[in-house]
């Protein structure tokens, strides 16, 4: 691929993190700010229906698979624990807990979706080679990392900048682990583990759904799903519908920006990325996002990082490295046995590439 290409994909990625720190962070704000996490899940997942559905009747009125009721079902049950109760236990999980360890925890998606595609034989883990050494490394270093994001502390590097552009709420406050009772830090680390680990089977699942409908129209149709099912969730937690009022204010920045910038907008670019440079370069990009969270955090939030969250963030991103470059030694491998039968490697490399469903990366 050509330079400028290849510029612009890097460029993608960098404001695809940069989007999802901002995401991490406003949310995290909002939330401080006293928003119910039931209601922010309802708000953000309409707002990207707003958006989607017109783009979607737009372009694939006309070429798009009819949807059955069939396949509607499968939408709507796919939504149900893929993206509302995802959202739900995520925001939850911030409640309780930091936006530098909601994007530490980041990481332990693609691990979580190898792991679910081994346990379903969609990927192999072979313990007598090296590639498969590597993978068992990066699952225990990822399960290490969320150990000690939930257990260890540490001492609290604090933020030179004390004049942050948000006050917190009285629910919480984004200086560290020591601003919360443990058990509440510890609660908001497993709800946020839970939320990565539906994502992560939702992400092993989708391939027979993109081969139904368009990769637009799935997207579509599940986001609105959520919407409903969203609603029916937050009446239930908050009967109190003045507290759904929401002004000019943090919060609807912070639903807008999760509905449009990152449900919208960076599933689209996502999928350029993807088809420029593959989704392992965009899985690579992931520990990006929480360099981005720690700097701007700091700088609106005057977040401090605790000694626990950085050792964490190591654990968790030396994980995710460790499974992708056992993926890549063994697609290696399988190239050059696969040569020895006589198949040209660039054919091999294609087809390689061709059963790697694109939404396998676009959920990170």
């Amino acid at each position: 691929m050509g330079g400028a290409g290849g510029a612009k994909a890097y460029g993608a990625v960098v404001l695809i993190r940069v989007m999802y720190s901002g995401m991490h962070i406003m949310s995290k704000i909002a939330l401080d700010q006293g928003m119910n996490p039931f209601v922010f899940v309802f708000y953000r997942h309409t707002t990207a229906a707003l958006v989607l559905i017109p783009i979607a009747f737009a372009l694939e009125r006309q070429k798009t698979k009819p949807v059955t009721l069939k396949i509607a079902g499968k939408m709507f049950v796919h939504a149900l624990y893929g993206v509302t109760a995802c959202g739900v236990l995520f925001n939850l999980g911030l409640n309780y807990a930091s936006a530098t360890s909601s994007s530490a925890l980041y990481n332990v998606q693609p691990v979580v979706t190898f792991i679910l595609a081994v346990i379903i034989g969609m990927e192999s883990m072979k313990l007598k080679k090296l590639h498969g050494n590597l993978k068992v490394a990066g699952i225990l270093c990822c399960v290490a990392g969320v150990t000690v994001l939930a257990f260890y502390e540490g001492p609290m590097f604090r933020s030179f900048n004390h004049h942050r552009l948000f006050q917190h709420g009285s629910s919480s406050s984004s200086s560290g682990a020591g601003t919360y009772s443990k058990n509440q830090w510890v609660f908001g680390i497993f709800l946020m583990t839970l939320s990565n680990i539906l994502a992560g089977l939702w992400t092993v699942l989708q391939g027979p759904l993109i081969e139904d409908t368009s990769k637009l129209m799935n997207t579509t149709l599940q986001i609105s799903c959520a919407s409903v099912q969203a609603f029916v969730v937050a009446v239930a937690a908050e009967r109190d519908f003045s507290k759904w009022k929401i002004g000019w204010n943090i919060s609807l920045a912070a639903i807008i920006y999760s509905g449009v910038i990152v449900t919208a907008l960076s599933y689209y670019m996502q999928m350029w990325t993807i088809a420029k440079r593959g989704p392992v370069f965009l899985a690579m990009s992931m520990p990006l996002t929480l360099i981005f969270t720690i700097i701007i955090s700091s700088f609106v939030l005057g977040e401090a990082v605790s000694l626990g969250s950085i050792i964490a963030g190591i654990l968790l991103i030396g994980g995710l490295y460790n499974v992708l470059w056992g993926k890549s030694m063994e697609r290696k491998d399988d190239d050059t046995n696969k040569m020895g039968g006589g198949k040209p490697a660039v054919e091999l490399q294609d087809k390689e590439q061709a059963r790697v469903p694109d939404d396998a990366a676009a959920k990170v």
